[in-house]
């Protein structure tokens, strides 16, 4: 490593300046020994200046001394001293330890681009057992025995994994879970009390419905075992999203179309289910508004996992909770090598105007789906207000090839909104779509003149009646 081009770099993720030798000095060594590794150079300034230090016979000695008596497991640092226009600075570089986490004085610290930020319980807890090669959901249950395990769970899923034939189980309920290492020595593990329990388990899933970020329209908790949570929480989210219809004229069958992926919502409930930090007391929460959900999960990106790794097609993946993940992986639910996101992204590609947008946030790991035009036709690639050759969403069959050549896109949404809420008002159907409420009061002007909607009962107290 050539100093001075480090230094010249400024601090970084792997280097940290101090313009002399103190605590922070050894706090910004254990924090590298932590994560990847680094280098502290005194008699540096923040701005990269090289201000020099003074030595004495003895100082580099007392300074190693002094980490390793301040460290635990004790560091043991190499040094070096540099010399340029008659000042001298000194070098300090760590490894990544192997055993982690390293504390200084009893505190944790990791490195986080160019900060250290200590730890908190639950991070030094999981970072043990990284480095360990354990995870939480290995170690037993408290207060639980097999009499907790529900046998008739245990079977579907031993079913499902047999029938998907990424591993054979052919033996006694009980000697499978042993097999799966999900009751060890007799001891039911924290991943088969997840999965099979008898009982609700104690981690929730919060659902909900929501107008505006205060205003819940509907809500539901869940606290089921994990394979079943994973199913009720998607009939949940699919009993409140909207869903169009299209009618492509091969066929009188219509197409149903999702608000929203739902291959892509599936891995995000699987993901925040199976990756979840099961330490933290805070729940799961999934939250639908109008044209967004967010997923918030507690437990930040697991291991070395960055935002900007799950924006690529390949990226090392870690797991968490590895016996859940695995028992996922061998009933088919996720692939075992990270392409969640990537199969995330490319159902989104799909949708014209949809986003996905990652973020950290408190204790957690949230990801947000929003659009500004919902998605009304299969081969929809843009979205225009051109007008077109198909009444599409969820105007029943009566449509008649007569009908499509009158109505345009912006005359379609409008027949769609009616289908599915005759009371919606101009106002929100100018939200909705997208245009000034003039234009929506001519568009549904044109529709009564074509005879396609009546209005039923007063203004406020009446409804839209579909007349096709």
């Amino acid at each position: 490593m050539k100093a001075i081009t480090v230094i010249q770099g400024g601090e970084s993720e792997r280097v940290e300046f101090k313009t002399s030798f103190q605590i922070e000095v050894i706090e910004s060594l254990v924090a590298f020994a932590n994560t990847k590794g680094g280098t502290v150079f005194v008699g540096v300034t923040d701005k990269g200046n090289i201000q020099g230090v003074a030595l004495g016979k003895e100082t580099l000695q007392n300074w190693t001394n002094e980490i390793k008596i301040k460290t635990q497991p004790a560091i043991i640092p190499t040094i070096e001293v540099h010399h340029q226009k008659n000042k001298q600075f000194v070098q300090i570089s760590v490894q990544e330890f192997p055993v982690k986490p390293v504390s200084c004085r009893g505190r944790y610290y990791k490195r986080i681009h160019n900060a250290n930020h200590q730890l908190t319980a639950n991070e030094i807890t999981d970072m043990n057992l990284q480095s360990l090669q354990l995870s939480w959901d290995s170690y037993p249950a408290v207060n639980t025995t097999i009499k907790d395990i529900d046998f008739k769970k245990v079977k579907k899923f031993t079913n499902k994994v047999n029938a998907i034939g990424r591993f054979h189980l052919s033996g006694s309920t009980v000697s499978n879970l042993k097999k799966l290492k999900l009751i060890n020595n007799k001891k039911v593990s924290n991943a088969a009390l997840l999965l099979f329990s008898k009982e609700e388990v104690i981690y929730n899933i919060h659902l909900g419905r929501f107008k505006s970020p205060s205003l819940i329209v509907d809500d539901r908790m869940l606290r089921l075992p994990l394979f079943e949570a994973v199913e009720e929480t998607m009939k949940y989210i699919v009993s409140q999203i909207k869903f169009a219809f299209e009618i492509t004229g091969k066929t009188t069958q219509r197409i149903e179309i999702p608000e929203y992926p739902l291959e892509a919502i599936r891995e995000l409930v699987l993901n925040a289910i199976i990756h979840r930090d099961y330490l933290s007391v805070a729940d799961i929460q999934i939250k639908i508004f109008d044209n967004s959900i967010t997923f918030f999960n507690p437990g930040k990106l697991h291991h070395s996992l960055t935002i900007n790794d799950l924006k690529t097609d390949f990226y090392a993946a870690y797991a968490r909770n590895k016996l859940i993940a695995e028992a996922f992986y061998l009933t088919g639910d996720i692939e075992k090598y990270g392409s969640g996101f990537a199969r995330i992204r490319k159902s989104i590609n799909e949708y014209p105007t949809m986003k996905i947008e990652y973020k950290e946030t408190g204790n957690g790991f949230m990801t947000v789906i929003s659009y500004s035009i919902q998605k009304t036709t299969v081969s929809q690639h843009k979205v225009t207000d051109k007008v077109t050759d198909k009444v599409t969403d969820k105007v029943t069959d009566k449509v008649t090839d007569k009908v499509t050549d009158k109505v345009t896109d912006n005359q379609q949404k409008i027949l769609t909104a009616f289908e599915k809420n005759g009371s919606i008002t101009t106002n929100e159907l100018a939200q909705l779509i997208g245009i000034s409420q003039r234009k929506i009061k001519e568009n549904i002007a044109k529709l009564k003149e074509l005879k396609m909607v009546e209005r039923i009962g007063a203004s406020k107290n009446g409804y839209w009646k579909i007349t096709l």
